[in-house]
């Protein structure tokens, strides 16, 4: 699998990442987590993604890796370890959230904690970002980064606190190709493409649930209208629209089938999309999304 530097930490990263938030809120079992990542690890995958509030997911993706935990890098977030409905920003709170999920990781530190999703007041008020520079101090993670959109997500990256951004970036999500790749890109930060196939909404054969992301992915794509999309291979296109964007380094993919790694992997071992394809995408995005069109944190 192709291996890309996340900007300045110099971690060599593949393409395609393991993100941790379905086995979580889907109750998968430990052996299917165990199969999960046994086959994702076997076929080159090296980045995990999760964080403290979905659910089981950092207990089963620790009781998974045992002694293969060295050939991966483990991505975590935090803020809500009350739930996702309950964040606090404090210091003291975010790091023993930090040293807790270390606990249910089984590991002695991760490779990267991000702020999830906090406001841009919050990140201006300083108390959250020194909590996760004391937790790169005390040795509890190598690298800091931010997950989240828009606004704050723009700050993030301007403010010069974070080696990393993950953001919301799909063919109906395309705002931080000018809000906030250009100047991460300027400023090496890695960059982590999350929703890679818009939640699914890509592949729907129905419209999703009223409220859910993929409702508004929904939407936007049946006025994008993209060719490509009547095609038999919209799935592995969108999937490969994130990582042929300049700038990105992974993007994060979850799932509780197993098998799915491997079709994904095999998406994208195809490289990265043409650059008539790539710019068509961009142009229709350009004509047809409007300021509403905001990022789905």
């Amino acid at each position: 699998m192709e291996k890309r530097r996340l900007g300045r930490t110099g971690l060599r990263v593949s393409v395609l990442g393991f993100g941790g938030s379905e086995i979580g809120y889907e109750g998968a079992s430990q052996a299917t987590v165990d199969r999960l990542l046994g086959s994702a690890l076997d076929a080159g995958l090296n980045v995990i993604d999760t964080a403290e509030c979905y659910e089981r997911s950092e207990q089963l993706i620790g009781g998974a890796l045992g002694d293969r935990r060295r050939e991966c890098f483990i991505f975590t977030k935090c803020g809500h370890a009350g739930g996702w409905g309950r964040a606090d920003w404090r210091q003291a709170p975010l790091l023993a959230s930090i040293e807790r999920s270390l606990q249910r990781l089984r590991t002695d530190h991760v490779d990267l904690v991000q702020l999830h999703s906090c406001s841009e007041d919050v990140l201006r008020r300083g108390e959250a970002i020194r909590a996760l520079q004391t937790a790169r101090e005390r040795g509890l993670t190598r690298f800091i980064g931010y997950s989240g959109d828009g606004a704050a997500a723009r700050y993030a990256v301007e403010c010069g606190a974070f080696d990393t951004l993950q953001t919301s970036l799909n063919v109906a999500e395309q705002a931080p190709l000018t809000l906030t790749l250009p100047l991460a890109i300027e400023r090496e930060m890695g960059v982590i493409a999350k929703r890679p196939i818009a939640n699914a909404a890509v592949a729907a054969a129905r419209r999703p649930s009223r409220g859910s992301y993929g409702y508004e992915y929904w939407k936007r794509l049946q006025e994008l209208d993209y060719d490509f999309m009547k095609r038999r291979d919209a799935v592995a296109t969108a999937l490969r629209f994130p990582p042929s964007v300049p700038g990105v380094h992974t993007a994060i993919v979850g799932t509780a089938r197993p098998g799915r790694f491997e079709e994904n992997a095999r998406h994208l071992s195809a490289g990265k999309l043409p650059t008539v394809e790539l710019k068509a995408i961009r142009a229709r995005w350009a004509e047809v999304a409007d300021d509403s069109w905001v990022g789905q944190t």
